[in-house]
């Protein structure tokens, strides 16, 4: 991804842009630059990155540790809450402090909490480090602490993008950049924190901050500061149930609490279905959520730009095309129909997501823009506290039940944008159905 390049005159330049858009900025104010929308986006995917790095070698690296595997479930679950209790604090202060600071003060943080982590992850393989005071550390760090920076920095694109695209069709194609952003990151982060691994679990742990750290002196140094125009003095918080925003919100938690149930169990149904060894597993099981990946990133990177459809329409494309993925995960019918089931999911939702995530936006204020966009942050961590532990407690009970259950999910997401009056108002008009 190329960096952009500053410009040395930017508030002549946006000067020269509010002269020859004086509409645009009146109603929006003054566009972002291409350049810096790129750069917000590679901070996406930096931070998706880090985190996506770390996730293939957390549930190995607790047993090196001796830790049990609640408490890797507590650790990650307890980033899952801070996702939700910050992210609409940030996206608000996205608009109020400005994107440069949000951003600075969040790569800070997660760099300094996994350079931390790194070393209580040494002490602990060493011996020098266990019990209470080890998991407790793993859950500042990993959890509270990465969790609260993680929870930053895709409300902080997503309201910039807002602020940057008045038309719906922009405003989509935006959105799905954020998605490409963590798409790609997801990919490339399994298979870079696989192939560190092979050379020992404190490779990728000690990568990750190197990463973190990279973006932090990206965005220090060529991201500008939001001019006075930009801010927002007192930027207005979304209550979840606005008539306005919460069908999108519902259907937001519908699509990832299902898609949570299949990333949980897809280890399970691997090892069980193809009756393999707990490496063989590891491998196959990677696969077929690079699989997922790749259909989210053809998705948001090809079919939602060039398609043209609109934020409703893509939510129904996508839910129905999810639900058929969902069909076809259940009989089991060996590895080929296992992956193509799980990359049909991961292509619906790819579809979906930018429709979830645009649709509100452009029903809301620009004073709100900040605290929509996090709220939809919120709602998709939200789905992270409740999918792992209902999907490994139904696959307890009966292994088919979670696939049917996140089946059930995306089925009811597929008729609910169907049949609500919210989904067939066009979301850029600013006429709302009744609801």
């Amino acid at each position: 991804m190329s960096h952009p390049i500053p410009d040395p005159l930017p508030h002549a330049s946006a000067a020269a842009e509010r002269r020859t858009r004086p509409d645009q900025s009146a109603a929006q104010g003054e566009p972002r630059s291409a350049a810096q929308i790129r750069l917000l986006l590679a901070a996406v995917f930096l931070i998706s990155l880090g985190q996506m790095t770390l996730n293939p070698i957390i549930a190995p690296l607790s047993r090196e540790v001796g830790l049990a595997e609640w408490q890797v479930g507590a650790t990650i679950s307890a980033a899952a809450v801070m996702v939700v209790l910050t992210s609409q604090f940030w996206g608000r202060a996205s608009q109020s402090w400005g994107r440069k600071p949000v951003l600075v003060a969040a790569f800070a943080l997660a760099a300094t909490a996994m350079l931390l982590f790194a070393l209580v992850s040494w002490l602990g393989m060493r011996g020098l480090l266990a019990g209470a005071p080890l998991f407790a550390l793993f859950l500042l760090l990993r959890g509270l602490a990465f969790g609260t920076a993680v929870a930053a920095v895709p409300p902080t694109a997503q309201a910039a993008i807002a602020d940057a695209t008045p038309s719906e069709a922009e405003r989509v194609r935006g959105m799905a950049g954020v998605g490409a952003a963590q798409g790609i990151a997801m990919v490339a982060g399994s298979v870079l924190g696989g192939l560190l691994a092979a050379a020992g679990l404190l490779l990728p742990i000690a990568v990750v901050p190197v990463i973190l750290g990279s973006g932090l002196i990206l965005l220090l140094t060529r991201l500008r500061r939001d001019s006075p125009q930009h801010l927002v003095a007192q930027p207005v918080r979304v209550r979840p149930g606005d008539p306005r925003v919460w069908p999108f919100l519902l259907a937001g938690f519908g699509m990832f609490t299902a898609l949570g149930f299949i990333q949980v169990i897809t280890g399970f149904l691997v090892q069980d279905r193809l009756g393999l060894d707990g490496a063989q597993t590891g491998l196959v099981a990677g696969g077929a959520l690079l699989t997922a990946g790749i259909g989210m990133i053809l998705a948001q990177s090809i079919i939602v730009p060039r398609s043209g459809w609109s934020a409703p329409t893509l939510l129904r494309v996508g839910s129905a095309t999810a639900v058929l993925g969902f069909a076809a995960l259940v009989p089991e019918a060996g590895a080929l129909l296992l992956f193509l089931a799980i990359f049909v999911i991961g292509l619906g939702l790819g579809i979906a997501m930018p429709g979830y995530t645009a649709g509100p936006t452009l029903l809301v204020s620009r004073e709100e823009q900040g605290g929509i966009t996090g709220l939809i942050g919120a709602t998709t961590g939200l789905t992270f506290v409740v999918a792992p532990t209902a999907s490994t407690w139904l696959y307890g009970l009966w292994q088919p039940l979670p696939v049917l259950v996140g089946g059930a999910v995306m089925l009811a997401v597929t008729i609910f944008v169907l049949v609500h009056p919210r989904f067939r108002a066009a979301p850029g008009s600013g006429g709302a159905a009744e609801v």
